[in-house]
């Protein structure tokens, strides 16, 4: 879960009430191993993450009878200015969720490096999480263990589909395929092959598809490349080329807010590319769906959407902040994510158990082995110190070729280039 457009979108399908301010559980052992004073555990969303958190520190108190952990739930936008307010004053969590911005934190030292930790323990990372086991890392040091994550997917209505006779999406579509089958299920007027691809995972999952980055290995800005001008244009060509997209008028048309995911769940796109929490909006479609893995590029790549669990620099018991970050990416925790619907477990072993393939809310058959088929391609995002900036920066300069006013993703890109490289320069 991202502190993004991701966690936006997910609390409009699962119809989330996030806090007005902080709320605090608490789940105590009778030991004495932490002392007087619990952990304390900071975490962002709404109802139904606090369920699924709690569920997993009751089980790690059982585990753990000697350890004590306090859940604050803090509202998703205000969360940074919350922790980082915590950790000036020195009372900072023990335990903080952490997603894109965690070099945000660490970079300022507010965060406690867990290589140390993790061997201790014996908890390998790449081998737990795959791909993104070094996801939350700052100058070669782990600052977050994975706790959440799942692969952008492809949601496709299967129903249309079927009646045109197209076979379902594939990890081996190319580009050209993709943009056929757009083409197949596009009526002009009335639906769209795809929702598009507007938002940074999406054309950025094309960019590394095509051999492109935004920020290179050494963290230069590299987004003028000809590798990602090409993925650029491409997306862009979807919507004011082809008309297989939607335009931002169009989408307007539909109602308030309506992007790919709602266009999807009333038939209007054929096709979406978004995150796991799509699904809870797909209960009562009129059409059949399922999921598939992201198509290919020159290369496959895609993005992935989560979080970390990570220790601040004030917290009073590292090693036992450690201790219970560990049980909570384990399998047995882990199994809480999905029982509740929450999201995607980053734990691998969990996403390719019965629990996951087949939960036990899930009203229709998915193709749920999607996830894990994609774990083996996920690119690693840039998760820089100035990543809010850059974020900034993406929207301000793209915002014109998104809305068809630039057509050149050339000329796009290369203000972008030049507002990046401010942004990383000043900042180092």
């Amino acid at each position: 879960m991202t502190l993004d457009r991701a966690q936006f979108s997910r609390r409009g399908f699962l119809g989330l009430g996030v806090a007005a301010g902080v709320i605090t559980l608490t789940a105590c052992g009778s030991g004495s191993g932490s002392g007087d004073d619990p952990l304390v555990m900071t975490v962002w969303g709404g109802e139904t993450d606090r369920a699924a958190y709690q569920k997993r520190i009751d089980l790690l108190v059982k585990k753990y009878p000697d350890l004590k952990v306090k859940l604050q739930l803090i509202p998703s936008d205000s969360y940074p200015q919350k922790v980082q307010t915590m950790i000036a004053g020195g009372k900072g969590p023990d335990i903080m969720q952490v997603a894109e911005n965690a070099n945000v934190y660490s970079s300022k030292n507010q965060l406690l490096p867990l290589d140390d930790l993790a061997k201790g323990a014996g908890l390998d990372p790449a081998q737990r999480f795959g791909a993104i086991g070094s996801l939350y890392s700052y100058q070669d040091k782990v600052y977050a263990i994975p706790d959440r994550s799942g692969a952008m997917i492809v949601y496709y209505n299967k129903t249309l589909f079927e009646s045109k006779g197209i076979k379902a999406p594939t990890a081996d579509w190319t580009w050209d395929d993709t943009l056929d089958a757009f083409k197949e299920t596009t009526s002009r007027g009335k639906t769209w092959g795809y929702g598009g691809a507007s938002w940074w995972p999406q054309w950025w999952s094309f960019a590394y598809q095509n051999g492109g980055a935004i920020i290179d290995a050494d963290g230069r800005p590299t987004a003028d490349s000809d590798e990602v001008v090409e993925a650029l244009q491409w997306a862009g060509d979807l919507t004011f080329k082809h008309g297989v997209v939607p335009t931002k008028a169009q989408y307007a048309d539909m109602g308030t807010d309506v992007g790919g995911d709602q266009a999807f769940a009333n038939g209007t796109v054929a096709v979406n590319a978004t995150g796991f929490w799509a699904i809870a909006g797909l209960t009562d479609t009129k059409f059949e769906w399922d999921i598939a893995p992201m198509w290919r590029g020159e290369k496959q790549a895609v993005a992935s959407f989560g979080s970390g669990l990570a220790i601040s620099r004030t917290a009073k018991n590292p090693n036992n902040a450690f201790k219970a970050i560990d049980f909570l990416t384990s399998p047995e925790a882990q199994q809480q994510i999905i029982a509740t619907g929450q999201d995607v477990p980053a734990n691998l072993e969990v996403q390719k158990s019965e629990a996951f393939l087949k939960p036990a809310w899930m009203k229709t058959p998915v193709n749920m082995g999607v996830f894990a088929e994609s774990s083996e391609f996920l690119f690693k995002a840039p998760f820089i110190p100035e990543w809010n900036e850059m974020q900034a920066a993406i929207d301000t300069e793209l915002a014109d070729f998104w809305l068809g006013k630039e057509k050149s993703a050339k000329k796009a890109l290369t203000a972008l280039q030049k507002s990046l490289e401010s942004i990383v320069k000043s900042a180092g």
